[in-house]
């Protein structure tokens, strides 16, 4: 494969991870602010997680493999019953807060962007413009990711230093590590078993979304979340129409 493939993958890669490392330090940087606002935050991101969930993620996978709503479900219950096994065993018996409501979504948005590393090598593997294309598309996106990963952590229990850290690892590093790990063997991954791939991030992200951001924002019962989360769907619309 040319050197200048790999070069731009990893530039691409390292772009995303650079914007949402530029998120979280924002958000750590200005806490009051960020406090005061998370609920506009996790609306907006409600409506991203959501949003391109059903309108990219879940056709893609289906397109990509035929038993892909099988692996969507469950990647949907997977991230719902490790839920339910902290809230029952672990949290219950070590009283440790509301950690849940961070590392569930921390998560799901991981392997979301560990998979958006691999996408990258296999959209810069086609062309340089498909990759290009592919880069635009999920780098919108980058920014609230990180701040999102870092309130969410934050407001599960989490001190600001750590939220940072898991924060930079699930949402920052994942992404660049998603293309050195698969790089290498990105000939020998299967269109299918990347459809499977992405239907267990999709089922992990809306539950992320529909079932810890859109009841946190509600419990809070800001005057213009609604519209926090229209932005979010509009945001989007366009990375969908931009991949396209």
């Amino acid at each position: 494969m040319p050197a200048n493939t790999f070069v731009a993958v990893v530039l691409a890669s390292f772009l995303a991870c650079g914007i949402t490392t530029i998120g979280i330090y924002v958000i750590s940087k200005y806490e009051q602010w960020g406090r005061e606002h998370s609920a506009y935050f996790m609306s907006f991101a409600a409506g991203v997680l959501i949003s391109v969930s059903f309108m990219h993620i879940v056709p893609k996978s289906f397109e990509m493999n035929s038993r892909s709503p099988v692996y969507l479900l469950a990647g949907f219950l997977a991230v719902y019953l490790f839920n339910r096994f902290l809230n029952l065993y672990i949290c219950h018996e070590y009283e440790c807060a509301d950690y849940a409501v961070g590392i569930i979504p921390m998560l799901g948005i991981g392997l979301h962007s560990f998979i958006d590393g691999v996408i990258y090598s296999v959209a810069f593997n086609v062309s340089m413009f498909t990759g290009a294309l592919a880069a635009i598309g999920m780098i919108l996106h980058e920014f609230p990711e990180g701040i999102v990963t870092f309130v969410l952590l934050e407001r599960g229990g989490f001190s600001r230093s750590k939220s940072a850290l898991y924060a930079f690892l699930a949402a920052a590093i994942s992404t660049p590590a998603g293309t050195l790990v698969s790089f290498p063997f990105i000939n020998d991954i299967e269109r299918s078993t990347l459809g499977i791939l992405l239907a267990i991030s999709a089922g992990a992200l809306v539950y992320v979304g529909a079932s810890h951001l859109l009841p946190a924002v509600e419990r809070e019962n800001k005057k213009y979340s609604i519209f926090a989360l229209a932005a979010g769907v509009l945001v989007a619309a366009i990375i969908v129409i931009s991949k396209s």
